[in-house]
């Protein structure tokens, strides 16, 4: 019998909402800094996966996170406005 392990494809991801691939950088930043003062704190390495850091981060995604994703929504919005005003130019 064989048995198949089902892996996500590498382009699943492109159906995800296009605002979460903009907050992710910004997400990771937040990790980093967030791990970065918790060691400042202790004084000694604290990994990105301790729980104080995980709190931290989930802390201050939930208080900017409606903040980040209007921002990047109105990006988006004013990018699809802009490529729709240069691609009519061109159509035929």
């Amino acid at each position: 019998m064989r048995r198949y392990i089902l892996y996500p494809q590498p382009h699943s991801m492109a159906r995800l909402d296009p605002v979460v691939f903009r907050e992710l950088p910004v997400i990771k930043k937040v990790i980093d800094d967030e791990t970065w003062y918790e060691g400042e704190r202790r004084g000694c390495y604290v990994s990105s996966d301790d729980p104080v850091v995980r709190e931290n981060v989930c802390l201050v995604i939930l208080r900017i996170g409606r903040e980040l994703r209007e921002k990047f929504t109105a990006q988006i919005a004013g990018s699809s406005l802009e490529i729709a005003a240069d691609g009519h130019d061109q159509a035929a």
